[in-house]
């Protein structure tokens, strides 16, 4: 069981990313998805989830409007489209699954069952 992200970089403030969590070894289809951050020095934090049928999300407070969280179960992924980025949006993202609701999904900051190592996120000039 395996969750492998990739997508990030280094983007200007307003530039654009776009985050992919490929799902290895589960049932996706089973899984609420969800996508944490941590940045240097702050707590970890709940960036957005999406319910295994791709009908509920959540976004942040400090995203909401900028970006958007998909799956394909199909394809077993789950992408986070990110525009208009913030130098506060640097952290290293990672990817997690549980067979939990989005509200759940969000409010354990990533600590569900499987969880990915990461990938780095840096905006700045």
């Amino acid at each position: 069981v395996q969750l492998v992200e990739s997508g990030g970089g280094l983007v200007q403030p307003g530039g654009s990313l776009r985050l992919s969590c490929a799902v290895f070894g589960l049932r996706v289809d089973s899984y609420a998805i969800g996508w944490y951050r941590q940045a240097p020095g702050k707590q970890r934090e709940g960036v957005s989830c999406i319910n295994s049928s791709a009908n509920d999300t959540y976004y942040s407070e400090s995203v909401e409007g900028r970006f958007t969280i998909s799956r394909d179960n199909v394809k077993k992924s789950v992408t986070l489209q990110m525009n208009g980025l913030k130098p506060e949006d640097t952290a290293v993202y990672f990817c997690a699954a549980g067979l939990v609701p989005v509200p759940v999904c969000i409010a354990t900051r990533g600590g569900l069952e499987v969880r990915g190592q990461g990938t780095q996120v840096t905006v700045g000039s």
